[in-house]
């Protein structure tokens, strides 16, 4: 009945040695969230204390943070700093990481709004005041000297 449940210990060994390796070779992808990336690695941790090879607390927690994508290394160092990795729990690690996260999206689209407000095709770069690409550079275009104001008294 053991036998036939659990299956035979070759078996077991070579489950065990697949999912060391798929844990060893697990990074966070590009543009993948927090979530997912906790999900995959937080199922192939039950995978292996199922079959006999728990891992402690604090594996788990520094290999989350080692393998983040590059633009949580600001994170990582801050969490690292502040709070001691042995002794965190995946649900304090996951809600700081998820803070950042929010805070990442919403400065993205802050650039996004900027990017969007600051183009516009009247007004390009390195053009002068008449938008033509030939009167660059100070006093070098005729202009109509009417329609001056005064630095001081504001007057034409």
């Amino acid at each position: 009945m053991r036998q036939k449940y659990e299956g035979s210990t070759k078996v077991k060994r070579a489950q065990l040695q697949a999912l060391r390796r798929e844990y060893e070779l697990l990074t966070m992808k590009d543009g993948e969230k927090v979530d997912t990336y906790l999900a995959r690695t937080l199922t192939i941790v039950n995978k292996m204390e199922a079959n006999g090879d728990p891992l402690t607390l604090g594996t788990v927690v520094a290999k989350i943070l080692r393998f983040l994508s590059p633009k949580f290394n600001y994170v990582v160092c801050s969490i690292k700093e502040s709070n001691n990795l042995d002794t965190m729990t995946i649900d304090e690690l996951h809600g700081s990481l998820l803070v950042h996260e929010q805070r990442m999206i919403g400065q993205q689209e802050d650039e996004q709004a900027l990017k969007i407000t600051t183009s516009s095709p009247s007004r390009g770069w390195g053009r002068g005041r008449g938008g033509s690409s030939r009167d660059r550079g100070r006093g070098r275009s005729s202009f109509n000297k009417s329609t001056i104001e005064c630095y001081k008294c504001h007057k034409l």
